[in-house]
């Protein structure tokens, strides 16, 4: 079958019969297709021709007893085949949250597997009827455009929105495991870490995360010229604690983010009075279309009522920047 390039038609094509197109090209048989959408076969047949009336040139080479696609079936048919699925997924998700109340936020991975997800089950519990969606990311999000209620980021007050509420702020402290404490040598002064194996965020040197090296560290204390036994890198901070939890060696640790592992004796904080000073804090930022929600009104509450326990945690003192009223 040939078109004219006259008949070629401009305007978007109608996605009625795409469905059946894609039956069609994952069967490459008309009567397998029409089988599984429950319709004849002839109307299989008519809707891929209206269809490749609409596109402007044939789909399918049609044999005697099979059919293959064209070229343009097969650039047509990659672009259908990752579409429908994106589709019928926001569907469903539309349909199972059809009368629901839901919390959609975004942070980054180890902000999420440290600090919130243990802590929702509380809310979860307290609140059987708000659906919470994480969508866990380095990528800084923008609320004006994205489908995001809220967004909890890490960074100094310089780089946020002036709608920001701070949560915390932290400190970094040497952190290692209590049987890797037991076992090596003493860990009395901030020379005796070159004993040990020291965790270390792999690009913090060529980010702007370079205050949360050891390099820091040591130069606080007046070791420049100190190495280590050895060195073990991560991307991400829940990996570098991971490795300290199970005796890899010892890391310069986010406070915030091992309060509670310190608390509960998985981790000991080996110099509890050479904590580093750190210019980051842990933000809430709002999406503007989403604070009258009475939902994300109840999170936020919540939310802020955590971070009010970490600061008591870490013997934070309270800030004047943290704004507990978000009306």
């Amino acid at each position: 079958m040939q078109h004219s390039q006259t008949h070629l038609r401009t305007r978007p094509i109608s996605a009625g019969h795409l469905r059946a197109f894609e039956a069609v090209a994952r069967h490459l048989n008309f009567r397998a297709a029409a089988e599984e959408m429950a319709l004849t076969q002839s109307a299989v047949s008519r809707q891929i021709q209206s269809l490749e009336d609409e596109v402007g040139v044939s789909l399918f080479l049609r044999h005697t007893r099979a059919v293959e696609l064209t070229s343009a079936g097969a650039q047509l048919l990659m672009a259908v085949s990752q579409s429908l699925p994106r589709i019928d997924n926001a569907v469903r998700t539309i349909r199972q949250s059809a009368g629901r109340r839901a919390v959609s936020l975004t942070t980054f991975a180890s902000f999420a597997s440290m600090w919130l997800i243990p802590r929702m089950e509380q809310f979860q519990r307290d609140n059987p009827e708000i659906d919470i969606r994480i969508d866990a990311s380095d990528s800084t999000v923008d609320l004006e455009i994205a489908d995001v209620d809220l967004a909890l980021r890490y960074g100094p007050m310089a780089s946020m929105p002036t709608n920001a509420v701070r949560l915390f702020g932290e400190q970094l402290t040497p952190v290692a495991s209590p049987w890797l404490v037991k076992s090596g040598p003493p860990l009395k002064k901030p020379a005796d870490v070159a004993q040990f194996t020291l965790i270390e965020a792999g690009d913090a040197h060529q980010t702007h995360l370079e205050w949360l090296t050891w390099r820091r560290w040591f130069d606080e204390h007046g070791l420049n010229k100190l190495q280590p036994k050895r060195w073990l890198y991560f991307n991400y901070a829940y990996q570098m604690v991971q490795a300290a939890l199970t005796g890899q060696g010892v890391v310069l640790a986010r406070l915030p983010l091992v309060a509670e592992a310190l608390a509960n004796g998985d981790l000991v904080e080996v110099m509890p009075k050479l904590r580093m000073d750190s210019p980051m804090a842990y933000w809430l930022v709002v999406g503007p279309r989403s604070g009258h929600r009475p939902e994300i009104k109840s999170f936020c509450e919540w939310l802020m009522a955590q971070s009010k326990i970490t600061r008591q945690t870490i013997g934070e003192v309270p800030d004047p920047d943290t704004i507990d009223d978000l009306d």
